[in-house]
């Protein structure tokens, strides 16, 4: 698939277009459930190339046992229509696009500051989120269960005690706000969490005893969350509805709109290009505080819901308030 024809893909699901399954969840044959014990089941991992490891131009590749803190990413829905309500990882096709869209575009963004693990997870199809049903919910819920089972081992095998990120996007972050109630709000885990940037799907204060959202660019343990459209643009359906969102020019929750004349933060299909365009950002209260973007990137200055572009739209950005909350979080 080229990467226009992705973007077409994406542009399709958002415009409300849905596939519906056939079987009821009970009733199909499961994928076979992750060994997070072989490299197979993670598209990332530290001290092995792979596609998380691309970095900008004029950057210098940082080792990863140089690096005191992991970033724990879930990447988003890719599985867009199948015979089945989950994904397995026998399906290479999607394997691929995880890989050469969300891992290279997305999980990229930590590896300047952190080691990254990135698990590969049976995801459910994108239907359940336009279609909501008693499978869809199942469906979720079988997908949010590897995702949990990778954390598990993450924590067993790879983390040592060390400080963590946790990270994802739309129905990654649909899985991670449900690991961070049911496994760090609460729990002594929460001490070793740098942040959550928990971004694409809604997201609030209420969810959590103790988790908050981050109000400056350097705040730690807090959750960094937002959705994106286009200035002016109220989107149809109820996920905006409750939502928090922060601004990632200014990193707080200020709702003045912020305007860089020559914003030097967008990627669009490279990491290694970065776009330098006119950016204005403010929060909007639509029901949910979301991000209204004015921006002329080429392809995502077409579209109205910006939901594709939630990183990508302010990528180096990202990248370096990782860099200062870690830095903070180590005291240096």
């Amino acid at each position: 698939m080229s990467v226009h024809s992705f973007l077409v893909s994406i542009l399709v699901l958002i415009a409300h277009v849905a596939f519906s399954q056939t079987t009821s969840f009970d009733s199909e044959t499961h994928a076979l459930e992750p060994n997070y014990s072989e490299g197979s089941s993670w598209s990332a991992l530290p001290f092995r190339e792979d596609v998380a490891d691309g970095i900008p131009k004029n950057e210098s590749w940082i080792s990863d046992s140089l690096k005191e803190v992991d970033v724990f990413y879930v990447h988003p829905t890719i599985y867009q229509k199948g015979p089945l309500w989950n994904a397995g990882l026998d399906m290479k096709k999607i394997n691929k696009k995880v890989d050469k869209y969300p891992i290279r575009l997305q999980a990229s963004v930590f590896n300047a500051a952190c080691r990254v693990y990135a698990p590969r997870y049976r995801q459910a199809v994108v239907s359940v989120f336009y279609k909501p049903s008693e499978d869809g919910e199942r469906a979720l819920d079988f997908a949010y269960q590897d995702v949990k089972r990778a954390f598990e081992y993450y924590l067993e095998h790879y983390n040592n005690g060390r400080p963590f990120i946790i990270a994802g996007h739309s129905q990654g972050t649909h899985h991670t706000r449900r690991l961070l109630q049911e496994m760090i709000d609460t729990t002594g885990l929460k001490t070793q969490l740098v942040a959550a940037y928990v971004i694409g799907f809604t997201i609030n204060e209420e969810m959590y005893a103790n988790l908050k959202m981050c109000s400056a660019p350097e705040e730690t343990g807090c959750l960094i969350s937002w959705m994106s459209y286009k200035e002016g643009f109220v989107p149809e359906g109820t996920w905006h509805k409750t939502t928090e969102s922060i601004n990632p020019l200014s990193w707080s929750l200020d709702t003045n709109q912020v305007i860089r004349t020559e914003y030097n933060g967008t990627i669009v299909f490279d990491p290694k290009k970065i776009r330098k365009r006119k950016m204005a950002v403010r929060i909007a209260d639509i029901g949910g505080n979301v991000l209204w973007v004015e921006t002329k990137a080429p392809w995502f200055r077409l579209m109205k819901n910006l939901h594709v572009a939630d990183y990508g739209l302010f990528y180096m950005d990202i990248r370096e308030n990782v860099e200062l909350r870690v830095k903070k979080y180590l005291g240096k």
